[in-house]
């Protein structure tokens, strides 16, 4: 009887046991919060390029990025210097073209910036090679600027290089047109790249309405 007794002590003491064992994990595990570890990235976010580009005219290349309103232009192959251009601009980069536009054997770049907002405004930034030694900035002029081209100007430009010629060409804006409705035709101004008394210049050589 005895005998009998302590068994059953002993069995009822290792249930017991077994009953905390599991009510103490049960405890632990939900005593820990959900999701209580957080990955912190340590590396270096880099700023998002919006552009990177390389055009090239024989042996002499560009490479052209930009980044935010940061705008680079690194030249390649000229004989005496190769230095970064580095250029703060506003709008985005709507197209890149590089071609000997004077025929005298050094290249030109052109890039055309058009401005956010509705307007649209465009504007064109230019190097010229001086005798594929190097390279300095073309002076361009402003529509704005020229009351023989201004007149119902409104932005919207277009810009091309065509048969060695910079083309700029916009529709033209009467009294009372909306800015989605322009009714007074297309105006093409048409400049020649001369030597000017700095640097070479875009000059007006045409100034085509229809």
């Amino acid at each position: 009887m005895k005998k009998h007794n302590l068994t059953s002590l002993a069995l009822t003491f290792i249930l017991l046991s077994i009953s905390c064992q599991k009510k103490s994990e049960t405890t632990t595990e939900s005593t820990q919060p959900k999701d209580s570890i957080t990955t912190i990235s340590l590396e270096p976010v880099e700023p998002k390029t919006a552009l990177k580009k390389t055009v090239s005219y024989k042996t002499i290349r560009f490479d052209i990025t930009k980044s935010g309103d940061t705008l680079t232009i690194q030249p390649s192959g000229f004989e005496s210097d190769n230095t970064k251009v580095i250029k703060t601009i506003e709008g985005t980069v709507s197209n890149i073209e590089v071609d000997d536009i004077n025929t005298d054997g050094s290249p030109e770049l052109m890039i055309y910036i058009t401005s956010s907002g509705s307007g649209s405004y465009g504007t064109a930034i230019g190097f010229s090679g001086n005798n594929n030694k190097s390279m300095s900035e073309i002076t361009i002029p402003r529509i704005v600027d020229n009351p023989k081209t201004n007149k119902g100007y409104m932005g919207h430009d277009e810009f091309a290089l065509v048969e060695g010629t910079l083309v700029q060409r916009f529709r033209i804006y009467k009294e009372g047109d909306t800015n989605s409705k322009p009714t007074g035709g297309t105006r093409q101004i048409q400049y020649k790249l001369k030597n000017g008394e700095a640097s070479k210049v875009f000059a007006v050589d045409k100034i085509i309405e229809y």
